[in-house]
């Protein structure tokens, strides 16, 4: 039964990178991290971090729940002082919830390339592992979009990340 005083809610997080090309300095040394979850002998992101575009839309979906910004000044002098792993976006931002419980996360990627079914589920995993969340509250869909944006043309991924929320009165 839901007590009066709680509130439901929900924010929406996106993200995307452009992957970088063989020219770039990083691309041999940089490895493609989606979700936290390696992906082998695909093209990595450009990006200062790590560029794991689903967390940085995990990442803006919290800060849309709590109304704290990470990404941009805070990820930034992160990434300066050498911590350049999207997870410590994400523990940062799970910091900020406070009285904020967070509920069920859907996430939908657009991306010609890699082919992203084999790795949504240990994506899941991760991400549920992360956010202390059962991973059936973890919801990854990929698609190409068609090929109508960029995205869809394989010159990049971008993620959209909603975060469904309860805030409880503090006790």
């Amino acid at each position: 039964m839901s007590n009066a005083r709680e509130m439901y809610f929900c924010a929406i997080g996106q993200d995307s990178h452009r992957f970088m090309t063989e020219g770039d300095d990083a691309f041999k040394s940089r490895p493609l991290l989606l979700g936290g979850v390696l992906i082998p002998d695909a093209p990595p992101l450009m990006g200062n971090s790590d560029a794991d575009v689903i967390l940085h839309a995990l990442v803006n979906a919290i800060s849309g729940l709590s109304g704290e910004r990470i990404l941009g000044k805070v990820a930034d002098d992160m990434c300066q002082a050498g911590i350049k792993d999207s997870r410590a976006y994400v523990a940062r931002a799970l910091d900020t919830l406070k009285d904020i419980e967070l509920l069920h996360l859907s996430f939908s990627i657009e991306a010609k390339r890699p082919h992203l079914a084999e790795v949504i589920d240990p994506m899941r995993e991760e991400i549920a592992k992360m956010t202390r969340l059962n991973v059936c509250h973890v919801a990854i869909t990929a698609t190409s979009g068609e090929g109508l944006t960029a995205f869809g043309k394989g010159e990049g991924i971008a993620c959209l990340c909603i975060a469904s929320a309860r805030r409880t009165p503090f006790r």
